[in-house]
């Protein structure tokens, strides 16, 4: 996703393994099951929505900081909810007919194979929305280990190219979400918000170290599958 200053994308969403039988069930997209949040595409049996990203892991101390993030912003959007899993994108959510898997799979692992682990540092408070404006988010883009990140998505890309698949952004905002609500609040959660939000990141004790995250794998996932890749 961009920033809203750069114009806003859209987030993750779903994972693998071929061998599996493809699931016969058809699914009912019911939003109330989910916070209210809408699909990006309606579900289509035999359509896997894929995500290439970062695992991010959340230490005790990172959740000390999210708590504190939370609590604030709710002063402005009471609705404002904590994330509860972390990660970086590297690629949009996209559709994968189901025997695309496999070989899809088989190229990512084959582009990445020479990458090694490496670090970033994400310090910077956004705020972003989806592409269609139904979620807003909070995140902390990356202001160290931004060139390592498009060698990535260049990688990541072409594989996409390869299946006629949309490609990342040509100017990304990496970033970890934080939190998110439902519809387009980035009115209310930018300007002072939004600075009382970058003083808690500033002040947090350790924040330099805390914020400084090593990458050391890649994942993939599409519809309840997920596959690993390890950096060097």
């Amino acid at each position: 996703s961009r920033s809203r200053s750069a114009g806003r994308p859209r987030l993750p969403a779903p994972a693998g393994l071929p061998g599996d039988a493809e699931p016969e069930d058809s699914v009912t997209d019911d939003s109330c099951r989910h916070g209210g949040r809408v699909r990006s595409f309606p579900h289509e049996r035999g359509n896997w929505a894929t995500h290439v990203y970062l695992p991010c892991t959340a230490q005790e101390e990172f959740v000390e900081l999210l708590e504190l993030l939370v609590s604030r912003a709710r002063g402005h959007v009471p609705s404002v909810a904590a994330m509860e899993e972390f990660h970086l994108s590297l690629s949009h959510c996209v559709v994968l007919r189901y025997h695309w898997i496999e070989p899809f799979v088989r190229a990512l692992r084959e582009r990445l194979a020479p990458f090694h682990r490496f670090f970033c540092v994400a310090d910077q408070v956004k705020v972003y929305t989806n592409q269609n404006k139904t979620r807003t988010f909070i995140g902390l883009e990356v202001s160290a280990g931004h060139f390592q990140l498009l060698e990535l998505v260049s990688e990541v890309d072409k594989v996409l190219e390869e299946f006629d698949l949309p490609t990342f952004y040509k100017d990304p905002s990496f970033h970890i979400s934080l939190a998110w609500c439902v519809g387009d609040l980035s009115g209310r959660l930018e300007g002072q918000c939004l600075r009382e939000l970058q003083d808690i990141v500033d002040g947090f004790e350790d924040s330099a170290l805390l914020l400084r995250i090593q990458w050391e794998q890649i994942r993939c996932k599409s519809g309840n599958k997920y596959f690993c890749f390890p950096l060097r």
